[in-house]
């Protein structure tokens, strides 16, 4: 059974912050509330999320600080963030929320069905990058296994190859989907940037699952994702 993936609201106002719930909540994954950076940020050291709603007006501590101290920290910095915002000031506001590191930025009041399909994409993602994380620690442990023991497991060693082979494409085909959806929302340079990063991501897994083939040497470990 898949864990659900987590999904951070952040929103000084609390009326806002149901309606993301209720907005989100046919997704079926783990909405966790915040209403200031600051509580964003406590959050953000004991838990994983898979996407992040960052309101861009707040008391004290705004979205675009809040972001830049997101993006700051090795454990967080590649959480996709998406800035929701009630005023819009042009292209320069809109920019800057980029320039913050952030993957899209919406204007409210935004349509609840795309603001949910935005958010299903980067669950996808990261719920198909943990398993993919989960199929390698136990192809590990299988490689180990059968090294230590002297047992031939060739053939299980193979099925799980494929498997995890299979989980990556589905990953692949994914980040595609991404790669397209964004190009096709904003032409910016700080979104081409962030889907660049994930293809990057992407292909030092697939090379390091290609090491692990028969004939290639083996004993390849694949790379952490975060």
């Amino acid at each position: 059974m898949v864990q659900k993936a987590k999904i951070l609201l952040v929103d000084d106002r609390p009326e806002n912050l149901l309606a993301l719930e209720a907005i989100l909540s046919a997704l079926d994954q783990t909405l966790v509330r915040a209403s200031s950076g600051e509580e964003a940020l406590k959050a953000l050291l004991t838990d994983d999320f898979a996407v992040i709603l960052l309101d861009v007006q707040m008391p004290g501590m705004d979205g675009f600080e809040t972001a830049a101290h997101i993006k700051r920290r090795e454990r967080t910095r590649d959480i996709p963030i998406i800035f929701l915002t009630a005023i819009n000031h042009g292209p320069h506001h809109t920019f800057r929320g980029y320039a913050a590191g952030a993957v899209d930025y919406i204007s409210k009041p935004f349509d609840p069905w795309v603001l949910r399909a935005k958010v299903s994409v980067f669950v996808e993602l990261y719920t198909k990058n943990c398993q993919l994380r989960e199929q390698a620690a136990l192809l590990r442990l299988q490689l180990e296994g059968g090294s230590s023991n002297g047992v031939d497991a060739s053939k299980e060693t193979a099925g799980l190859l494929a498997e995890l082979s299979a989980r990556l494409a589905a990953v692949e085909e994914q980040a595609e989907a991404l790669t397209k959806q964004l190009g096709e929302d904003s032409a910016d340079a700080a979104v081409v940037a962030t889907a660049a990063h994930l293809e990057r991501k992407l292909t030092g897994l697939r090379r390091a699952l290609d090491a692990l083939e028969p004939g290639t040497g083996g004993g390849a470990v694949l790379p952490a994702q975060g």
